[in-house]
């Protein structure tokens, strides 16, 4: 008789999972009505990176697969962050024109 092991989360660690995610909407929602100026952003990045990081690792299952696996999903957010860079360094560089909206 073989046994089967089973790798990945249990339904444990999918509950515990899930109501961290709860918390951190009600965070972002928390967040939202309280005024913390330009910290705003920063604030909801990191609710929202953070809620991004737990949904990857344990409902894409990345954190039990293979090194193949974190490689892809690495790669994938270098990706991101190549695009966003470059969009970013577009809109930076760009100059108002005052005037050329002609009604």
């Amino acid at each position: 008789m073989t046994t089967t092991t089973h790798h990945g989360p249990t339904r444990r660690v999918y509950v515990t999972i899930f109501v961290a995610l709860l918390c951190l909407t009600a965070a972002t929602v928390g967040a939202a009505e309280i005024n913390l100026g330009a910290f705003n952003n920063v604030v909801m990045l990191g609710i929202a990176v953070t809620k991004a990081t737990l949904v990857v690792l344990w409902f894409m299952h990345v954190r039990y697969g293979p090194r193949l696996i974190h490689v892809l999903a690495v790669a994938g957010f270098a990706w991101l962050a190549i695009l966003l860079v470059f969009v970013l360094a577009d809109y930076m560089t760009r100059t108002p024109i005052l005037g050329a909206i002609v009604g």
